[in-house]
C-alpha cells in the first residue's frame, strides 16, 4: 500500500510566508533591542513587539499547515492576530499615554506601512479560498 503525500501548493501562501518571516523576525529583533536597551522607557510597547514576534511565527507555521490542508489552526491564529493588531492600534491611538514609544501594532502598524493590518486580513481571504486537498480517504 503507498502512502499519498500531499506537497505544499504553490500560489500566494508563499507570498504570505515570506512576510510572516520577515515580520517575526523583524518584530523579534525590536523587541529584544528596545527591551534590553530602553526597558524603562516603555516596557508595556515593547513586550506587546515581542508579543506580536510569537504571533507571526506562530502565523507563518499557521499558514504553512494550510499551504497543506490543515487549516484549523491558521483560522484561529489569523483571527487571533487581527484582534491583536485592533486592540493594540485602537489602545494607542485612545490612550496614547500608554504607549510613549510605538510597538509594531501602535497605530495598526503605521511604522511598518500599515502591513501588520493588511496581513491577518490576507491570510484569512487566502484561507476562505484554500481548498483542502483530497486525503487518501476522500479518494
Amino acid at each position: 500500500m503507498s502512502e499519498s503525500i500531499t506537497a505544499p501548493r504553490t500560489g500566494p501562501h508563499k507570498v504570505l510566508l515570506a512576510f510572516y518571516a520577515l515580520f517575526t523576525v523583524a518584530a523579534g529583533a525590536r523587541a529584544l533591542v528596545q527591551l534590553t536597551t530602553q526597558y524603562d522607557e516603555a516596557p508595556v510597547a515593547y513586550w506587546l513587539s515581542l508579543a506580536a514576534a510569537v504571533t507571526y511565527a506562530l502565523g507563518w507555521y499557521a499558514i504553512r499547515e494550510a499551504s497543506v490542508g490543515r487549516t484549523g489552526f491558521a483560522s484561529v491564529m489569523l483571527w487571533i492576530e487581527l484582534a491583536g493588531v485592533l486592540t493594540v492600534g485602537t489602545l494607542s491611538l485612545v490612550e496614547p499615554d500608554w504607549f510613549p514609544d510605538a510597538s509594531v501594532w501602535s497605530d495598526y502598524g503605521i511604522g511598518y506601512g500599515f502591513v501588520p493590518a493588511v496581513l491577518p486580513v490576507a491570510g484569512l481571504l487566502w484561507l476562505r479560498h484554500q481548498k483542502r486537498a483530497p486525503s487518501p480517504a476522500d479518494v
